[in-house]
């Protein structure tokens, strides 16, 4: 990965504040996934009064699929829809989750990525960000994937931790899953 002419300190400075931001202000994320923390049908202040509605395009074909990791408590349901022609083009990313910076940030991140690419596109990213946590901080040695991944080589400094990777992971398991379902019920 360039090192951008910075010191590891800087870069790790700024790679710690692209992720701050992505978790602050994430994108893609609506509120549509039950919240599993209360009892089904039980209100709470928040939802009160509030309904969300869930429409899929008649044109698209949807997914989802429903993450949780056991070790921190992360969750996040990942909801895709993909077009019905050739090739098939994710149309619509969103996602629905609680979690620490580093799963939400990933998730924010994931979503500009690969939204609006093709399931081959997408598939290719996961594998590329998949190696990227394989790498225990050493990151990508090919140019060309680093780029493809674009501010998802943020997440190289959590690869250097085993149980930071399962956060950054859990959106991108949370696509491939939702990917395959809606593959299969087009099929």
């Amino acid at each position: 990965m360039s090192d951008f002419g910075m010191s590891d300190n800087e870069l790790e400075q700024m790679y710690q504040e692209v992720i701050l931001d992505a978790a602050r202000n994430p994108h893609g994320r609506e509120h549509f996934a039950q919240d599993l923390s209360r009892e089904p049908g039980e209100a709470t202040a928040a939802n009160q009064g509030d309904t969300t509605l869930r429409a899929n395009h008649a044109y698209c074909t949807p997914g989802e699929s429903h993450q949780f990791n056991p070790t921190c408590g992360d969750e996040v349901t990942v909801h895709v829809e993909i077009g019905k022609d050739d090739p098939r083009r994710i149309e619509r990313l969103v996602w629905d989750g609680q979690g620490c910076s580093i799963s939400q940030a990933s998730l924010s991140v994931m979503t500009d990525l690969v939204n609006g690419k093709t399931v081959d596109e997408a598939m290719r990213l996961f594998a590329i960000f998949h190696r990227l946590m394989q790498s225990r901080g050493a990151g990508l040695d090919n140019d060309e994937d680093d780029e493809a991944l674009g501010d998802a080589v943020v997440f190289q400094g959590a690869s250097k931790y085993p149980m930071r990777i399962k956060c950054a992971l859990l959106g991108w398991e949370g696509l491939k899953d939702s990917l395959a379902k809606a593959l299969a019920a087009r099929a």
